[in-house]
Parts: structure tokens; sequence; C-alpha cells
């Protein structure tokens, strides 16, 4: 008997089906009678709107709506995806990647929604970077509801559950305190109230409170004091008591964070319980690293960009980048673009070819799971090669790509085959940014000269149309004939010679890609000793 999609699901071991069954045993017993009452699970993601979005915001999405693609097939209950923006946040630090940086120093601790866009196309510089997160939300195709803490805040939706903080202040700051130097712990307070002349976040200490009136007091550097209404948008929340806030008062079931934010989430799911709420299903990933190992930071910008990864590559391999190991710390740089996407079309091919328990273990199964269908596979041409056809053909033209690609595969088409059509854009362009400046050609050696004028007598023997299988089997020969330490050296020659670069495509079903009769007039040209970056 064939087992049920949602059973072979239940025993995957694919990490968004294990965090799913750890939302759906929230339905279980009284506690999970709110949620079923409800009518939804809610799923939730933060930003920090402190610097220009980060592509490590937009993965946490990703994988947020992996889990909870994942839980739709485990479960009937609807659910909902929240990406919350902590907008209201002072800003602290003035991002180092932004325009007019002098002037945007003067709105220092005002509240992100209070700062001006130096970008000048918004009204301010959270709703900016608000803006450029919902665009990239909305380029996956993702399904969610924004929310803004300022909005929210004066909307008066965390009304209730900050007057709990009022009431529960000394648990709250038994909790806190302990987890704070001698200096924080002199001024901290769960509430931070906004200047009621500069409109500044401010960090003081509460010296009087009052349930009744709902109602704190604070006295500033001047000695004065001044009476804050809990509820409203006159003061904010810390954020580690903000985040617990917000469980409480959307009662969120799951949320992901980094590794940094480990301690933040202890303290605050004790804080949620304190406040009446019940702390969401929790998911630690690592972080990304730059090209030098060093954390990525929003205001250094020391990463890729969203718009840099899209500019070379598929979204969809972008989303396989996020799926891949999210518990281990991953390099993001420009180098792991290609890999990305070759592995992405290797998965993709293997996809139509497995069974149902497969597939659910298969990456394209959850960067798909939330559109209709899972793409087919195109022509079977990677990234990689087109990179080295672009390479060879030293062209910005896609037609010339073109040529090439539908003498191998006569049916596709830039029309039939749209992924193949934006690969060849992409690969064009990443060869010509990345590639092509760092492209080195060497002359051949005396041995070296001896193996490629046996290889271009072996090429000149095989048909125009002989397959990457012949086409390999002949390099391999001629390597085996010829005094190379192994075939590796043999391989590298090839490239080094021919492409100009130290690693390159399989060599048959690269030949069979660019031609036979094209590859051997390049044997040719090398021989000569002309220039082949010409």
């Amino acid at each position: 008997m064939t087992a049920k999609p949602r059973d072979l699901a239940m025993d995957s071991n694919a990490w968004p089906f294990v965090e799913a069954r750890k939302v759906l045993a929230r339905l279980d017993g009284k506690q999970g009678d709110a949620i079923r009452k409800r009518g939804y699970v809610l799923f939730e993601t933060g930003y920090g709107p402190s610097g220009l979005p980060h592509i490590g915001t937009f993965g946490e999405v990703c994988r947020t709506t992996m889990v909870r693609k994942a839980f739709e097939m485990i479960s009937d209950i609807p659910t909902k995806l929240i990406a919350f923006s902590d907008d209201m946040d002072g800003l602290r630090r003035v991002p180092d990647n932004i325009p007019k940086r002098d002037h945007i120093e003067k709105f220092r601790e005002l509240p992100l929604t209070s700062v001006p866009d130096p970008f000048e196309c918004h009204n301010s510089f959270g709703e900016h970077n608000n803006a450029q997160l919902r665009m990239f939300l909305d380029t996956f195709g993702f399904d969610y509801e924004f929310r803004s803490a300022t909005e929210c805040y004066k909307a008066g939706l965390f009304d209730d559950v900050k007057m709990k903080v009022l009431e529960h202040y000394d648990e709250i700051m038994e909790v806190m305190l302990p987890t704070l130097g001698p200096e924080r712990r002199a001024t901290y307070s769960p509430f931070l109230p906004l200047c009621p002349w500069t409109n500044r976040v401010l960090q003081v200490p509460v010296i009087e409170r009052n349930l009744e009136k709902g109602t704190f007091v604070y006295q500033d550097a001047d000695n004065q004091t001044y009476e804050v209404q809990v509820r409203g948008a006159a003061c904010k929340l810390q954020w580690k008591v903000d985040w617990a806030m917000r469980w409480t008062a959307l009662a969120v079931d799951y949320e992901m964070s980094g590794k940094d934010l480990i301690d933040s989430v202890r303290l605050s799911s004790k804080i949620c319980r304190i406040l009446g709420g019940r702390p969401p299903e929790t998911f630690t990933y690592e972080l990304f690293l730059d090209d030098k190992g060093q954390k990525i930071s929003k205001s250094k910008g020391n990463g890729l960009t969203v718009e840099e990864w899209l500019a070379y590559a598929p979204h969809e391999s972008l989303a396989y980048y996020m799926y891949q190991a999210p518990q281990r710390a991953k390099r993001l740089y420009f180098d792991v673009i290609p890999k990305c996407v070759d592995e992405y079309l290797a998965h993709l091919g293997n996809y139509v070819k497995e069974d149902e328990a497969k597939r659910l273990q298969n990456p394209v199964h959850h960067i798909h799971a939330h559109e209709a269908s899972v793409p087919a596979p195109q022509a079977g041409l990677s990234y990689s090669i087109l990179l080295n056809l672009a390479s060879v053909c030293n062209s910005e033209d896609k037609a010339v790509l073109w040529g090439f690609i539908t003498r191998y595969a006569p049916e596709a088409t830039p029309a039939t085959a749209p992924m193949l059509d934006r690969l060849v854009g992409y690969a064009i362009r990443y060869y010509q940014d990345f590639v092509k400046p760092g492209k080195v050609y060497r002359k051949a050696t005396e041995a070296e000269r001896a193996a490629l004028s046996d290889l271009l007598a072996e090429l000149r023997k095989l048909p125009a149309t002989a397959v990457a299988e012949d086409i390999q089997y002949q390099v391999y020969e001629v390597g085996k004939r010829h005094p190379f330490d192994d075939l590796k050296s043999w391989f590298a020659a090839l490239y080094e010679i021919l492409l100009g670069q130290k690693t390159g495509p399989r060599m048959g079903s690269f030949i069979e890609l660019y031609g036979v009769a094209e590859m051997s007039a390049l044997i040719e040209r090398a021989l000569k000793g002309e220039d082949l970056a010409a």
C-alpha cells in the first residue's frame, strides 16, 4: 500500500518537516485549543530596519516559509506569516553604506520612522527599508502580512500587554538585571519613553509607577521628572521585553533567529511567560560570513545584498542557499553563486526521477512549496558550462551563446526555455564582472604542446555530432598517453592554456556544446601562440 503524502512528511527528516512537527505538537491538549479557536497558526519573522535590508533577513523569511509550507502538509489548520519590522527602535548608529551620513547623524536616537530618508524616496529611513524588505518578499512571491511596530504602537494593539509589563515590572526586572553590567543596571527600565521635545528614544530609569493610572515617571539628565502614559506611542519597550510582548500580544507560534540571539530568546521566553503568554517554537540558525570569514553586518554592508545576488543568478538559487544546512555557518560572497546555481539545477534534474518520499527530502520541494508545481528542468546545461561558453566566446551578446545552445539542443529556444535564457544572461554578466578580469592565459610547455597536438588530431577524427561521452573518452586517453603526473594535471593544463583559469568544466560536455570544430580551432590558435584573450 502506497504511503500518503502526509504520512511521508511525518516521517521525513528534512529540517523543515522536523520544525513543522514541533509546531504541530503545540496543537495538543488545552494549550492548542486557543490556536484552534483563533483558526490559524501564526509564524513570524522580525526585521530590524536600522540599515539597508540584508540578505540574511530575507533568508529568515525564506526559511520560515519553508517550515510553514511543511506544516501545511501535515496539518489542516490554516497558517499566517507576519513580517514584523521593529521600526520604532532608535537609530543608534548611522550605517556606513547610505548617502548623506553626516546629515543623518543629527537624527541618532530618533525612532527609525522619524529619521529622514537619506535616499529621498520615502517619508522616513524606516519606511524606506521596510519598502526594500517588501519588494524582496514580493519578488519571491511570499504570502505574508507586513506589520510595522510604529503603526502597532500608535494603534494601541500592544496596550493591554504593555500594561501587564507595568503590572509585572518587578518580576521582569528580576529577569533582566542579572544579565546587565553595573552601569546599565543603574539606568535600565523595560520602558523607553520618547522625549516630548526631541522625540528621541530615551534610556532612563523609572522612579515611580502607577498601575491604576497606567503611567510611570522618569527623571531626565536635568533632574526634571515626567509622567508617561503606558498606553499609546509615548513609550516603547526595551527590545527583549518588546519581543516577549509581541509574542504575547500576537500569540506567535513559531519564530526563528540567529545564533547571536540565543540568550535573548531565553530571556524573552521567560518574560513572555510572566506576561501570561506562551513562547513560540524557536529555531536557531547560524550566521553568514563574508569572504574573510567575518560576520556579515547590515551597517557595514560587508556581504552580498539581495540585488547583487539577483543580478547574477535566479532567485531559486538564493532560496537553495538558504535551505542548505541552516545550522552551519556559511560564507556569503560572489564566488558561491555559480556553485549554488548548479547544485539547484542538479536537484531540479533529479526531482523528476525520484519517488514521492525522496522528493520530500529534495531541496527543490521546499524551494517551490509555495508554488503550484516544481518547474521542469530545461536543456540540462549547467551555469558553469554557460560561464565557460561565455569565456571562449568572449561575447556580451546572448544570441551568440544561443547559437551554440540550439545546435546542442535544437528544441530549446529563449521562448521555450525561459529559465535557460535567464541563465545565459546571468552567466554573461557574471563572466564579464568576475571571471574575465581575473583570466590569465599561459603558454603551453613542450610536453603540453605535444599533448595538445595529439588531442587536436583525435578531435579531427570525431564527427561534428560526437556526444560528450565519446569526446571525454578521447580527452582521457590523450592525457594517459603523455607524461603528466596525473589526469588532474592534464585537465588543469587545458583550463589554464585554453580557458585562462585554474578550474573548468567537464571537457567532454563543454566541447559537445561549444563544438568539436570550434574547440579544434581554439587548440590550433594556442599551438600557434596566439593571444586567446583577444
